[in-house]
């Protein structure tokens, strides 16, 4: 059973890590477009947004499982960060993902979500 969570676990990381690259890929490839307030919320930042939160989710519950089984201490705290940093940058996403262009200040800050929240994540 242990071997089956990890291999769970293990594919929902990648997944995981497939959210943040759309998510800051988009951001990335629209960095330029910022300097001339034509940046927009491409689909890929979206997806990655929702694929992050999800597979987040189903890290959370893997990591508690596993946590029953060992007897590690799970990070509440860490978790309830992220949580609150990934649906910010939900929000931030779906309220401004049709628009055609959104304002600088509101696209740097869901890239600066993004690193915060991929911070996080290696230091914590």
């Amino acid at each position: 059973m242990e071997q089956t969570i990890d291999v769970i676990r293990n594919i929902t990381l990648i997944l995981h890590f497939v959210g943040i690259g759309a998510l800051l890929g988009g951001f990335l490839t629209q960095m330029k477009a910022m300097r001339t307030r034509e940046a927009k919320i491409v689909p890929a930042m979206n997806h990655g947004a929702w694929t992050m939160f999800i597979t987040g989710l189903i890290l959370t519950g893997v990591a508690e499982y596993r946590s029953s089984i060992i007897g590690f201490e799970v990070n509440h705290t860490l978790i309830a960060a992220k949580t609150v940093v990934i649906l910010a940058i939900l929000v931030l996403v779906l309220i401004n993902r049709k628009k055609p262009a959104v304002s600088p200040a509101v696209f740097g800050s869901v890239g600066l979500l993004t690193v915060a929240n991929i911070t996080m994540a290696v230091l914590y």
